[in-house]
């Protein structure tokens, strides 16, 4: 049999009990993106040989029977250090030097038994909600013609084709979620503080995490991100002799046997001026409906976020960009990332950057307008991914219409620095991916991933596209 289309946890069990080795593994799915890749153009840089050569070293390791991940190939967002590998970060004008040491999230994936098989496309510093850079355009494995959201849209496009069962990316204004929304699978944001940051942590607001299929998965990556394996599901985490953080939380919250939540509903949380597509809108209210018949007290949730939360979560944008282009030769960026870094620079000098809207939405806005619900829920995106093309080298009207037009509901929650995760919820009419967001309170993961494992119960979801 093949492992490609296994999941992480599949692969992982069967290694350690040696139905299979690591490198047969890792062969199979470099195989894979070495079929699929060209129509999609996820990986930056596939380390086909590097993989092999780990495989082959982890089958070795005397502790392989209790690796988290043995075995395991996953892809890494190229804006993370790989060791030996340049950090381009969708760029010309970064440095092309390789890396020295593992950021500390790929050194643990590493030392749990993952084979990290390539570096995947962002669009230039992450600043986008598409995937395109002059490394190329990334694409949506659902519909090849819509883009696979960003910035973490290449591992996104990596794991929905089945090149990889575990994907590694970041969050810093939804760049986990919109992806995994429009790729159709699970990601999580996790709260400030529980996994090292990227390099650019974006005022505090940027976390890495990672992207999967099934609910097992994702919780066994992101406790491996967090170096806490007692974030593993209740099975996972017997299987290798650690507690549950889901077991243990206060209530006895498992994925069968739930706590009574309080689940406030918000089909239409944005700023006037904004809109949610209806077809969005009825799967946040059919999640809803089915975490109710779950058990759980389901309210509605009318309130719509103020303007200024808006205007500050795009004020913040164009800072973060203004702070990454610095020390960068402008002659090797794109258009956009130009222009966003030039709004950047005019709102600062009139002391216009978002920045203490930010603080004060993290501070007690975010609380005060969560209520006092356990968990939220909404839509993850607006609008059905857009056109998968060269947007960075178009201007900044162009790019700031469809990026709010279309990916306006998860910023919010990266400023305030709570716990928030995507989850499949049905397709559109489109054909496309449905996404809802959940979002919880600090130190909320445990029940975001018990209330993911609910609906995946409920309602399970192809776990990839159906590449022709």
């Amino acid at each position: 049999m093949s492992w490609v289309g296994s999941s992480a946890v599949e692969i992982a069990d069967a290694v350690r009990r040696g139905k299979v080795t690591a490198p047969v593994v890792v062969a199979e799915h470099l195989d894979a993106i070495a079929e699929r890749d060209g129509r999609i153009g996820a990986f930056r840089v596939v380390l086909a040989e590097r993989a092999l050569a780990e495989a082959r070293a982890l089958q070795e390791r005397e502790d392989l029977p209790r690796l988290p991940l043995a075995g395991v190939p996953v892809a890494i967002k190229d804006n993370v250090a790989v060791r030996g590998e340049a950090s381009r970060n969708g760029s010309a004008a970064t440095p092309d030097v390789p890396a020295d040491e593992d950021h500390p999230v790929v050194a643990r994936l590493r030392a749990a038994g993952a084979v990290v098989v390539g570096i995947t496309n962002v669009p230039e510093l992450c600043l986008a909600g598409f995937s395109d850079s002059v490394y190329g355009v990334t694409r949506n494995p659902w519909d090849p013609g819509r883009t696979p959201g960003g910035s973490s849209g290449g591992s996104a496009a990596a794991v929905a084709a089945g090149m990889v069962p575990l994907a590694h990316g970041n969050d810093g204004l939804g760049s986990l979620r919109i992806p995994a929304a429009c790729c159709g699978l699970l990601s999580i944001k996790p709260g400030h503080g529980l996994v090292p940051p990227p390099e650019h942590d974006w005022y505090g607001m940027s976390e890495n995490g990672p992207l999967a299929t099934t609910v097992a998965d994702l919780a066994l990556a992101l406790a491996v991100m967090a170096g806490d394996m007692s974030l593993a599901t209740p099975g996972e985490s017997e299987a290798l002799g650690v507690g549950s953080a889901i077991d243990d939380y206060p209530g006895g919250l498992t994925l069968s046997e739930p706590l009574r939540l309080r689940v406030a509903v918000a089909p239409m949380p944005l700023p006037p001026g904004l809109s949610v597509d209806a077809e969005f809108q009825r799967a946040v209210t059919g999640a809803a409906e089915a975490l109710g018949a779950a058990g759980h007290t389901v309210v509605d949730h009318t309130g719509r976020m103020s303007l200024r939360v808006g205007a500050a979560a795009v004020a913040t944008w164009f800072a973060c960009a203004r702070g990454d282009v610095e020390g960068l030769d402008p002659r090797g960026l794109e258009r956009r990332t130009r222009s966003l870094a030039r709004m950047g620079r005019l709102l600062a000098r009139f002391g216009a950057d978002g920045a203490t809207d930010r603080d004060r939405w993290r501070a007690h806005g975010a609380d005060q307008w969560f209520g006092n619900a356990d968990v939220l829920v909404t839509p993850t995106l607006a609008a059905v991914p857009p056109p998968a093309e060269r947007w960075g080298r178009r201007g900044l009207p162009a790019n700031v219409r469809v990026n709010l037009t279309y990916a306006p509901a998860t910023a919010a929650w990266n400023m305030a620095g709570w716990p928030a995760m995507n989850v499949p919820y049905g397709r559109h009419s489109s054909g496309t991916p449905i996404g809802v967001q959940l979002v919880a309170a600090p130190g909320g993961e445990a029940q975001l991933l018990a209330l993911a494992g609910q609906l995946e119960a409920a309602r399970p979801w192809p776990r990839h596209a159906p590449l022709t």
